[in-house]
């Protein structure tokens, strides 16, 4: 984007965080506001995470999920993948817990994290490693299932 236009000012540029803290508050002001809940359930899907840091599943800094064949296991400790704690996440616990209305979160983020496997090329015109599409069935067919669910608890 060339300009942003935040309340009566226009900006050249804005933290991503900032900019996705400011987005999501203008939506939660709406369904706050807006938003009839014993008439419409709200859902929201949390974020889809990133695999560019190898560290995260125990290879070198630098390594991404190319190539990766394997999800997340458990760690040599015995312990689960961490919970995801992202800046972009933590905005969103942040906003939603301000809501005045109840939604229904579908936290897919944690457990999508865990497969690194789930997009393991670039098909992409830039040659990079794309975390945010997920190649692999199984990810998005869980996501779906959630959703399935979610409709079911909030419906029947």
């Amino acid at each position: 984007f060339d300009h942003i236009e935040d309340g009566n000012q226009t900006v050249k540029s804005m933290d991503q965080i900032e900019a996705y803290r400011k987005a999501l508050t203008t939506w939660a002001n709406w369904v706050d506001t807006s938003v009839n809940t014993t008439k419409t359930k709200v859902i929201f899907q949390a974020l889809s995470p990133s695999h560019y840091n190898g560290r995260e599943w125990n290879k070198s800094e630098g390594t991404n999920c190319e190539g990766e064949k394997e999800p997340i296991i458990l760690t040599n400790n015995g312990t689960l993948y961490p919970k995801d704690s992202s800046p972009p996440s933590l905005v969103l616990k942040e906003v939603l817990n301000q809501m005045k209305k109840p939604i229904h979160l579908l936290d897919i983020t944690t457990l999508s994290k865990l497969r690194k496997d789930g997009h393991p090329s670039k098909f992409n015109t830039y040659g990079l490693v794309d975390c945010k599409h997920w190649c692999i069935a199984g990810v998005q067919d869980t996501w779906n299932q959630l959703l399935y669910y979610a409709l079911k608890k909030l419906f029947i």
